[in-house]
Parts: C-alpha cells; structure tokens; sequence
C-alpha cells in the first residue's frame, strides 16, 4: 500500500520548491521511492534522526538538501522541515524545530 505524503505547513513545501532544480528533482525521485517503501526506505535515500524523525537525503550538482519526516496512523508520512545543507553536519537548530513540529503534529 502506499504512503501519502503532507507537510506540516505550506512554508514547509515553499522551501523545498525554491530549492535548486538538481536537489528537487532527486527529492521528488526519493519521495516516490518513499511513498512506495515507507519506513523499509534506508540509505542512502533516508535515515533516522531518532526520536521518530527521519530524514530525506536528496543531492544535487548544487549541493545537498534534507527534509526531515515523521510517520503517523494511516500510512501518512510528514515532512515536517526542510532546508539546504552548507555544513557537513546536521544543525542542531534545524534538527530541534523538527523535533518540536513532531510533537505538534502527536499532540493533535
């Protein structure tokens, strides 16, 4: 069965649209991979952050992108955040706002 997938805010999909069309259209291939394999996706296409946050790991000429996603009842997948890297590692600032999105999203 496949997952549908919904953003937790209109922002969050603007962001990933201005993304430079390298990057988006390797997340659009991964997303459909996603949407068809949901959580029996892994890498290099998607990992887990913990805590119930995965990530989507599009890359491009341009550079890299990520977009971090939850799983809720209803074979329904949220991407909760979404930004372009410039930095090896994951900020933790942009990890943080997922993790507070993910706690919207369980609470209702």
């Amino acid at each position: 069965m496949n997952y549908i997938i919904e953003y937790f805010h209109a922002r969050v999909l603007d962001e990933i649209e201005s993304w430079p069309d390298g990057i988006l259209a390797d997340y659009a291939r991964i997303l459909e991979l996603l949407m068809e394999f949901g959580p029996n996706l892994r890498m290099p296409h998607s990992r887990s952050m913990g805590g119930g946050i995965f990530e989507v790991r599009p890359r491009g000429r341009e550079g890299i992108g990520r977009a971090f996603y939850c799983f809720q009842i209803g074979q329904r997948i949220i991407i909760l955040h979404a930004f372009i890297k410039k930095t090896q590692a994951t900020p933790e600032q942009e990890l943080k706002l997922a993790r507070r999105r993910l706690k919207e999203v369980q609470n209702g």
